[in-house]
């Protein structure tokens, strides 16, 4: 009889592999037999850790939100009410986008999949209203989600139209949102 091999974190390579070959071959390219070979890991694992793709999909989106909530939290800015929330918006776009622009791409992909994949949405919307909570600390819930919206808006045309992040216009774009300082 064979011994089973302990591999306590053969869950989270299967994860990261997902999201590597994604990187490279988009979503149409992923699948359970291209996962296992990407994390050297059997067929037989990815599947029971994940028994569909769509599962797979879902735990690589969840990751990948979370590097934009890295972003955020380091930061710091949004518990401060001292600070210019529209500069410190534009810059935390400015600081995501500058970074590794495949992961934006990545997570962009993933995000705009919960449109032909369900199981998909309700992690896209659980960062959008996660976000929209953060940002509700500091202005009211109707322009907190605004502001999500408008952030998002950028970020795509963006990473659509390969032109650099302008921070200017996306500090002067979000401060029309906000209410006036007096």
């Amino acid at each position: 009889m064979r011994t089973r091999r302990h591999d306590p974190e053969r869950r989270q390579r299967i994860i990261d592999a997902a999201i590597r070959v994604v990187g490279r071959k988009g979503i149409a390219g992923l699948t359970h037999r291209t996962a296992a070979a990407e994390a050297d890991v059997p067929l037989g694992s990815t599947t029971y850790h994940f028994g569909t793709l769509d599962e797979l999909l879902v735990a690589a989106l969840r990751q990948t939100n979370e590097g934009f909530v890295k972003v955020l939290r380091s930061r710091g800015a949004l518990q401060d009410p001292r600070t210019d929330l529209a500069d410190e918006l534009a810059g935390m776009m400015g600081e995501w986008l500058a970074g590794d622009r495949a992961g934006a791409e990545l997570e962009y992909e993933l995000y705009l999949a919960a449109l032909r994949r369900p199981a998909l949405r309700p992690v896209a919307a659980e960062w959008c209203e996660g976000f929209a909570d953060l940002l509700a600390r500091r202005t009211d819930p109707l322009t907190a989600r605004a502001l999500t919206a408008l952030m998002e808006g950028i970020c795509l045309q963006v990473l659509l139209t390969d032109r650099p992040f302008d921070e200017a216009y996306a500090r002067t774009a979000l401060g029309r949102l906000l209410p006036r300082r007096s």
